[in-house]
């Protein structure tokens, strides 16, 4: 063993020499690529599955690429990021669309830690399909459970990835609906997803909320990256990341889905969120949810929003928020969400922003470019353009603070067509 060793040395310190007299570099280990395409690739199809074939064959090898080709491939799952592959799609071409949803009631009560599922109406439904399982009780947030159906175990009756979270009962109107992420990650680190479109089929599909979905959805993941990515028309969150740390958002652009634009939440830290586009999705253009810590959040274009442009609370502290574009939202251009003092938004800083023309829609709220409701200490507002930008009579607030928010810092804002610039509510 150890003269082998010793060659092994010999034969490293001999491809260096030769190197550096030749001048080349020597190649090191390469990582596996595979194609995946609809006419042509390393393996083709149409479907998640063709494309869940390729990034599990690179995961079983250690890691590497699958670069996606143009084309239209239909999902009825999830694409299920695995730990280190990173997923290629060619930006504008290459499109992972919903495909129809559909719903059943439950035929009998799905029942906590179980690992089935009875359907009333199975007929839509097949082997291999996402699913949720929900009912007027545990219908949002984390109460869903969210599943793979992996067999059947008669004409109703499905066994399932994992056990439900909670008991969905038929007398409170259980249903299992064909609802998941399009691209998801759970418990994975060092992938990415880049170049790829996400069409969401909004209007044919039933809404799953953005703690266990989203266009591109992620839980409890580290170091992953999302880079030039679009997600429209999905029927909840665009982009949506939970429970995670170290998540890149990069270019992206998160348009017309039917609630948040961009979500990071559930205690995620160290987050990136920069120069991507939240346009015209059905509530805030970012929401920063629970927990999220040290993040940066920078050249965004978050714009015409049907909520606040940026929406941040409960112990969402010492984040950076640097030259965004926050302009023509329904709500405020910013939200502190109403916080009790132990559970702040302490220590955030906003720099270099334009925050105009927000406020569109009095039902959201006193017209205020910012407004801060809660106990918050310690915010920064500096260099930033604050108020509307259309000439005429000025009208609204600038920052409307409530009592609860101390240690306010306002410095070098430029506040545009406002008739107060800072006031206290009441």
């Amino acid at each position: 063993m150890l003269g082998r060793c010793r060659m092994r040395s010999v034969g490293a310190m001999c491809a260096a020499l030769l190197a550096m007299a030749t001048g080349r570099a020597v190649a090191g280990p390469q990582k596996a690529e595979v194609r995946v395409g609809i006419a042509e690739g390393d393996i083709r199809g149409d479907d998640n599955r063709a494309i869940q074939a390729a990034v599990d064959h690179v995961a079983d090898l250690g890691g590497g690429t699958v670069r996606i080709g143009p084309g239209r491939y239909t999902m009825r799952n999830a694409l299920r990021l695995r730990d280190g592959v990173r997923v290629v799609g060619t930006p504008g071409a290459s499109v992972l669309a919903a495909c129809d949803g559909a719903e059943s009631p439950l035929a009998c009560d799905g029942d906590c830690n179980e690992r089935q599922v009875s359907l009333r109406d199975p007929s839509a439904f097949r082997v291999g399909d996402g699913v949720s399982v929900q009912d007027e009780e545990f219908g949002s947030g984390f109460t869903v459970t969210t599943a793979t159906l992996t067999a059947r175990l008669d004409d109703g009756t499905f066994a399932i990835s994992t056990p439900l979270y909670l008991d969905y009962m038929v007398a409170k109107k259980a249903t299992a609906r064909l609802s998941f992420p399009i691209v998801g990650g759970w418990g994975i680190q060092g992938a990415s997803v880049e170049g790829l479109t996400i069409e969401g089929n909004r209007e044919h599909r039933g809404k799953l909320d953005g703690c266990r979905g989203g266009g591109i959805y992620l839980f409890e993941c580290r170091d992953v990256a999302i880079r030039d990515c679009i997600v429209r028309g999905y029927n909840g969150d665009g982009i949506s990341f939970q429970v995670s740390r170290g998540i890149t958002v990069e270019g992206c652009t998160a348009e017309r889905n039917a609630n948040l634009g961009i979500h990071p939440g559930s205690g995620s830290q160290d987050p990136v969120v920069r120069n991507n586009r939240s346009i015209g999705n059905g509530s805030d253009g970012l929401f920063v949810c629970w927990r999220v810590k040290h993040g940066v959040f920078e050249g965004n274009d978050l714009r015409g929003n049907g909520g606040a442009g940026i929406s941040i609370g409960h112990k969402d502290t010492d984040n950076l928020f640097r030259a965004n574009a926050i302009v023509g939202n329904d709500g405020p251009g910013v939200l502190f969400r109403n916080e009790a003092e132990a559970m702040g938004a302490h220590r955030n800083v906003f720099e270099g922003n334009r925050i105009l023309d927000n406020g569109r829609s009095s039902a959201q709220g006193p017209a205020a470019s910012v407004r801060i409701r809660g106990a918050h200490r310690d915010l920064v507002f500096k260099g930033n353009t604050i108020g509307a930008s259309g000439e005429g009579q000025a009208k609204g607030v600038g920052i409307l603070r409530g009592e609860g928010a101390t240690g306010l810092r306002s410095e070098g804002n430029h506040f545009q067509n406002v008739a107060r610039e800072i006031e206290s509510e009441r």
